[in-house]
């Protein structure tokens, strides 16, 4: 092929790195703005924190403590009254040498590093390990079996693998030997600990309680023999294997109610994680008025001194960077502004179609998409997507997040729509407050609704439920 040169006159859509920054910062989280913004004030000379309202504030105390001061001279009497020198037997350097603020005296605001570190079930085994005095080789034995059990206490791997895995490690191990240091590990706190399965667990519970407890032979014969009966509410068959009255077996099913399914669960626990909104919502005088989290951000400006060191004509590398450095934070600053001012649009757009949800709760949301608050606010539907991504709202009705407002559709009777959101609530609304001794059936809600307008199958009903984690009618029946 022979070479050419030619030229070609064309449009693309180009994204400057301007814009690329503004999209970047919209759709990041709060957490994740924090550390972007410390990162930029790292790095930029030009940027630094607004720091004059911190400054007035500072001032207003100073000036509070001065009056203060002043009322107990006052009251006290005037300083002249007092002697130019008082009575001491000691020196200056005696009482202040080597003196360290005390803890009353630090203003202690992270309440993160006030809390105690989370404990795990696995820590929690070993330390009563650690009190027992036993062989090298039981010992060995039980950290195999601590290091099975899962985060519900229960044990992951069955006993004969944990006995192929030791005969490796340790010489002339027997099987009977792992059976008689698990019962002991069994005998660890929480009591049910290191169970098999979930009627090992209540069983070990259930064995430990006193002789002189009601029932207690008949709920050991009940979990050991006809625990499926039990989990499908079979009363009658239960009665007739097990020999009681109703309200025998009534005693009976409480007793076992009473033990714990989970016993690790209270134990292992795990670091709090804080969602801080990034709106406030909150109703004055009939209005409800939306409001940026002041705390999310601080507030920058750009560097007076830095920026006025900047030469116009000076072509140096250093003045040439400080400018740089000053055209960056300037973009910055200005996509930091964009950033709060298209999230407060939406989260006003948001509470306006809403307010029946921050009047009465999830039954009153409305059905609502993206491209609602994007053809109202003249957007495109990735920005408002990129807007609602985890980013918090504060609420009446607790923290949500902003996708949370948006859901689908379903057709009434009278030709009105109504919000998926709105009918999950009502579907949870009906659970709680069925009879457990006959719960309500899919089917049987799907009837409610059309009763109240709502044409929703019973495949739409199952769909909800499952996705809320409702268990079915015959798993949420209960014989009491």
């Amino acid at each position: 092929m022979k070479q050419s040169l030619q030229l070609r006159i064309g449009q693309s859509l180009t994204m400057t790195p301007q814009l690329q920054q503004a999209i970047k910062l919209l759709q990041l989280s709060t957490l994740d703005l924090q550390q972007e913004i410390q990162q930029a004030l790292e790095s930029n000379m030009m940027l630094e924190v607004d720091e004059e309202i911190v400054t007035t504030q500072d001032n207003a105390e100073t000036t509070g403590q001065k009056e203060k001061v002043q009322e107990d001279i006052d009251s006290e009497g005037s300083q002249t009254d007092m002697p130019d020198e008082l009575p001491v037997d000691s020196s200056w350097d005696d009482v202040y040498e080597n003196t360290q603020p005390t803890l009353a005296a630090q203003e202690i605001n992270d309440f993160e590093a006030q809390r105690s570190k989370p404990v795990s079930l696995h820590g929690h085994l070993l330390e009563q390990l650690d009190l027992l005095s036993i062989s090298e080789t039981d010992r060995a034995i039980a950290i195999a079996i601590i290091d099975s059990i899962n985060m519900d206490g229960y044990i992951s791997e069955s006993i004969e693998s944990i006995y192929q895995s030791l005969q490796s490690q340790l010489e002339d191990v027997e099987l009977d030997e792992v059976e008689a240091v698990l019962h002991r590990v069994q005998n660890f706190d929480p009591l049910g600990v290191a169970a098999k399965n979930l009627g090992d667990c209540l069983l070990i519970q259930l064995k430990q309680l006193a002789d002189t407890v009601p029932y207690k032979e008949e709920a050991i014969e009940l979990v050991r023999r006809h625990l499926d009966l039990l989990a499908t509410q079979d009363q009658a068959k239960l009665m007739r294997k097990l020999g009681l009255s109703e309200f025998q077996l009534s005693e009976v099913i409480v007793l076992i109610r009473t033990l714990d399914p989970k016993p690790g669960a209270k134990i292992e626990t795990e670091d709090s994680e804080y969602i801080v909104p990034d709106v406030f919502v909150s109703k004055r005088k009939g209005e409800w008025f939306v409001g940026l989290n002041p705390d999310i951000a601080p507030k920058l400006r750009v560097n007076a001194a830095y920026s006025g060191m900047i030469k116009r004509a000076d072509n140096s590398k250093e003045n040439t960077s400080m400018k740089e450095h000053l055209q960056e934070a300037r973009w910055f600053i200005k996509s930091l502004h964009s950033r709060n001012d298209t999230l407060l649009r939406v989260a006003k757009s948001i509470v306006e179609k809403q307010t029946g949800f921050l009047e009465n709760g999830s039954i009153a949301m409305k059905p609502m998409v993206l491209r609602h608050i994007a053809e109202e606010l003249e957007l495109h539907e990735s920005t408002i997507s990129r807007v609602t991504t985890q980013k918090y709202m504060h609420t009446p009705n607790g923290i949500v997040e902003f996708k949370y407002f948006f859901s689908s559709h379903v057709s009434t009777e009278s030709g009105g729509e109504c919000s998926a959101t709105a009918i999950r609530a009502i579907i949870k609304e009906m659970v709680g407050n069925e009879n457990l001794a006959k719960p309500l059936s899919d089917s049987k809600m799907s009837d409610v609704l059309k009763e109240k307008g709502i044409n929703v199958a019973r495949r739409t009903v199952a769909k909800y439920r499952e996705a809320m984690s409702i268990p079915s009618s015959s798993q949420r029946k209960r014989l009491l």
